[in-house]
């Protein structure tokens, strides 16, 4: 599906964004092994942010921010491309933190610039083109919890990093890149399918780790207690970024009424 169908055309629900963003995550595999530095993929993505960053939580900033670049080097260039001339898209700002919206249009520049600084600060404009996905509970949760899991993943000697603690990292790290991913697209309703669809991303992604961090509940690099916490962690994840889906559901169903 084209961004030829959406352009003046009925606003996309969930599902047809979901087939336009699976299409977009086929290309941007493509792109990741021409651009990284292991291209035939023998090292795993995780491992090499690794030893490029400067700590943990650099590695995992550094996954969602060249998750989110690949995806948009198959997005629109041109604001022309989207249904609404007025609906204008920063590609050099993920978390559309701008200041293109005043407080109201009789405040001077000062009380704009104040004005929008403080809505971004305010849990209140979390779930509005205004906030900051920095007060947004669920990707915080997962961003530490991605952080946490790269600290367990470098005391694993390499000879003992199997296949499936490479893919439970990974789905690790993509649950934050995928919620910051539905983020971006913001909470307007011609966008709001797209945000839908990116969080079921992240949704996914949860359910793949659990399943992968089940299969190692018995392997000799993860003992008891670490099991048992990483699972504690992992499942309240996947519960609220399921609830969280559903409200972008009903948001999306309210102003479709």
């Amino acid at each position: 599906m084209s961004f030829d169908d959406f352009d003046e055309g009925p606003i996309w629900n969930e599902f047809q964004w979901e087939s336009h963003l699976n299409e977009i995550e086929k290309r941007s595999e493509q792109l990741r092994r021409f651009i990284t530095s292991d291209p035939k993929g023998n090292t795993p993505r995780w491992i090499i942010l690794l030893q490029e960053s400067l700590d943990e939580l650099d590695a995992v900033e550094a996954f969602i921010e060249e998750e989110l670049l690949l995806d948009e080097a198959y997005f629109p260039e041109d604001e022309d491309d989207w249904e609404d001339d007025d609906d204008e898209w920063d590609d050099d700002d993920f978390f559309f933190q701008n200041d293109a919206f005043p407080f109201n249009d009789d405040e001077d520049d000062d009380d704009f610039d104040y004005g929008e600084d403080w809505k971004e600060l305010s849990e209140d404009f979390t779930f509005s083109d205004y906030g900051s996905i920095e007060n947004l509970g669920v990707y915080q949760e997962a961003r530490n919890f991605a952080v946490d899991v790269l600290k367990w993943g470098e005391t694993i000697p390499s000879n003992l990093q199997t296949r499936q603690v490479h893919e439970f990292v990974s789905n690790v790290l993509k649950i934050t890149a995928k919620l910051a991913g539905g983020y971006s697209f913001g909470f307007e309703q011609d966008v709001l399918g797209g945000n839908i669809a990116y969080t079921k991303k992240a949704l996914h992604s949860a359910n793949e780790a659990l399943d992968y961090l089940q299969n190692m509940k018995r392997e000799p690099f993860i003992v008891k207690a670490v099991y048992t916490r990483f699972h504690g962690r992992l499942f309240e994840i996947r519960n609220e970024i399921g609830v969280y889906v559903q409200e972008l559901r009903d948001r999306f169903n309210l102003g479709m009424e």
